[in-house]
């Protein structure tokens, strides 16, 4: 068994899009537009984040537990570029051990997006 991707409802399919592309560095591996559901798959590899955007829905609310990690090659580069971004950091950066440190965004939607440095 391999894991696929995530899915997030999503209020606003084109700036999720927006964000996950800019902030998080994934291309849009391919998009639907059909009826009244509209999906952007965001990613390389195989592993992708499904956005989904129903008309006239809103957004489910998301966990607080719940997070999806990226690696990063340099954590204080990254939270540099976030704060040109104008993106603020949720929390951390946190370093539990001496092999790893990591911060935690929020994207348009809530999500907790967790940028991790292995060192």
């Amino acid at each position: 068994m391999k894991f696929l991707w995530t899915t997030i409802d999503v209020n606003d399919l084109e700036e999720s899009v927006r964000f996950y592309e800019s902030v998080i560095g994934l291309p849009v591996a391919w998009r639907t537009e059909g009826g009244p559901t509209r999906i952007a798959f965001m990613g390389e590899g195989q592993t992708k984040v499904e956005l989904i955007n129903h008309a006239g829905a809103t957004a489910k609310g998301v966990g607080g537990g719940i997070s999806i990690g990226f690696e990063v090659e340099d954590l204080d580069a990254k939270i540099a570029a976030l704060a040109d971004a104008g993106i603020p950091i949720h929390e951390g950066p946190f370093a539990p051990n001496p092999t790893i440190r990591f911060c935690y965004i929020l994207d348009p939607n809530g999500v907790r997006i967790q940028f991790v440095e292995q060192r």
